[in-house]
Formats: structure tokens, C-alpha cells, sequence
């Protein structure tokens, strides 16, 4: 509690360079005190532009879980791998204050990171460090999820081209990246991270290779669209996959979201198509069909 309050006031009120170096003086400390700290169990791992953040606010405020001490995530098991584990180690509470801060309850932590789940490492990276470990997928709607991942990638910098035009450089940007990461474990790839609008949607896939990794039990993939449609029950129905003592938030907000105005139906329809096959594989993975797909159905 404290550490989260601490992190919001400083953004709020100091300036970067400022925050950037309390940050890096509480990472320090960290690096130091890092065989006192707690490692999480739970990770939420994406997909990006699917509520992460508000998943990771809700579970922030669960009085089984503390978060890192400063960051949302650290991006060890994506591109700081190389920093090693007891780098990672630092960005989570000292156990003594994890327990003062959750009296009489079981030590567990968690992170946010939304990369891990398309990162072609991330899974196997975090199934040998962190045995028994439980990931937390958020789906959404593939082709809103892209439209808003562009909006994001557009507002940070990191992207120049209208929609259209990125989907359709989005191939040749993503050629031989994802096999550079796996063959060359210690690089990093900006288009791979920032620029794949579409291969982030095909989800089926990456929760594939998640399952393989950690196995089915330890794999819970939440549809976003349902999830924010009837939050309280669909919230109380992960807390027990995740062994969680049974919380209801008092609400349950939309954090970070950058809306617009819908696509044309026939123009989302088109472009629904291309993860048709990928939809097919994450079906087996939910309770039903996904929910765009039945929003389709229903058109």
C-alpha cells in the first residue's frame, strides 16, 4: 500500500528526471536487499491493450497480493532477461514489510507485464524461474485490440503511419524478428515489440505455447469483453483459479483505455477473418466461444 501510494504521488507530482532517479535509487536498494525479497507467483502477461492495467489495479488491491514496489512490471522474462534474477528479484517488497503489509495471510506477489505473452521466450523463461507460477491472459476483441495498440504506439512516439498503412508495412517490419529473439536470446526487436498490430491478435497461439510451458492449470485466459461487461462474477470466478481468498473490489474502473469510434462493420468483418484460425485455437481455452466471435455470429 504504501509503495504503491508513494509511486502514484511521485508521478503526480514530480518531475521525470526526479521520479526517474528515485526509481532508480529504490532498484538499487532492491539490487541490494534483493534475498529478503518476495518473488511473485502471479503474473499478468497480456495482451497488451486488453485491460492489463486494470487488471493489475484490481489485483493491486487484493489483500492477498502486493505488487513491485515501483513499476507495473519489469519485462525480465522479455527484454531484460540478461539482467539476471536477482535484478528481477529487486523490483518486488522485502518480505517483512510484504507481511506486515498482509498480516496473517499466505506471501504472495505479482506483476504486470504485457509483452511476455507474445515474446517467443517469455513462457519457457518463466516456467524454469518461476516453477508453480500462474499467468493471467486477457483477450479482447483482435481487431479493436489492434486499432487501440496503434492509437497507444501513436501517442508514445513509436509509431508515424495511419492504420491502414501499418497493417499493411506490418509483415515486412515483423520479417525475421521473432526468429532473431529465439536465435539470439540476449537482443531485443523495437518492430516486434511495437509495431505488430496483427500477430498480437492471433492469440490461440501464444496461449499455446504458455500452456505447453506451464500446463493447462496454471494457463487462465479471461475474455476482456465479458470480463468488463460483468466484472464482480467474472473477477470472483479467477480469484478461485487462482487460489485467492474470495474479495469483491468496491468498483471496478476501465483504466487506460483509448476509445474511438467503431470500424464499419464491413470493414471489421474483413479484417476479423484474418485470426479466424487463431479463434478456433483460444476457443479451447474459454468457457465458450470468444465473444467477438459470437458478436459476430449475431450480426
Amino acid at each position: 500500500m504504501l509503495a504503491r501510494d508513494l509511486t502514484r504521488r511521485m508521478g503526480e507530482h514530480l518531475p521525470a528526471p526526479v521520479t526517474e532517479g528515485l526509481r532508480a535509487a529504490a532498484l538499487a536498494w532492491g539490487w541490494l536487499t534483493a534475498p529478503w525479497r518476495v518473488l511473485p507467483d502471479v503474473l499478468v502477461v497480456g495482451a497488451q491493450r486488453a485491460g492489463t492495467t486494470t487488471m493489475f489495479r484490481l489485483l493491486s488491491e487484493h489483500p492477498d497480493l502486493v505488487r513491485p514496489t515501483t513499476t507495473k512490471g519489469t519485462s525480465y522474462f522479455d527484454d531484460e532477461h540478461a539482467r539476471g534474477p536477482r535484478w528481477y528479484r529487486a523490483h518486488f517488497p522485502l518480505r517483512p514489510l510484504a507481511r506486515l503489509a498482509r498480516p496473517g495471510r499466505r506471501l504472495r506477489a505479482f506483476e504486470c507485464s504485457g509483452y511476455y505473452l507474445f515474446h517467443p521466450l517469455a513462457a519457457g523463461r518463466i516456467a524454469r524461474e518461476l516453477p508453480g507460477a500462474h499467468v493471467v491472459v486477457l483477450v479482447r476483441d483482435p481487431v479493436e485490440r489492434a486499432r487501440s495498440a496503434h492509437r497507444h504506439e501513436l501517442a508514445r512516439g513509436f509509431e508515424t503511419l495511419p492504420f491502414d498503412e501499418a497493417l499493411r508495412a506490418e509483415e515486412g517490419r515483423l520479417a525475421g524478428e521473432q526468429e532473431r529473439l529465439v536465435t539470439r536470446p540476449g537482443s531485443t526487436s523495437f518492430e516486434h515489440r511495437h509495431h505488430a498490430y496483427l500477430a498480437r491478435g492471433r492469440y490461440g497461439e501464444q496461449v499455446e505455447r504458455f500452456v505447453a510451458a506451464l500446463g493447462p492449470d496454471r494457463v487462465h485466459v479471461v475474455d476482456a469483453d465479458r470480463f468488463f461487461a460483468d466484472p464482480v462474477p467474472h473477477f470472483a470466478a479467477l480469484q478461485e483459479r487462482l487460489g485467492l481468498t474470495p474479495w469483491t473490489p468496491p468498483v471496478v474502473e476501465r483504466w487506460n483505455a483509448r476509445p474511438a469510434d467503431p470500424l464499419p462493420p464491413d470493414e471489421h468483418a474483413a479484417l476479423l477473418e484474418h485470426f479466424a484460425d487463431s479463434d478456433t485455437v483460444l476457443s479451447g481455452y474459454l468457457d465458450d466461444a470468444p465473444s467477438w466471435r459470437a458478436e459476430a455470429v449475431a450480426r
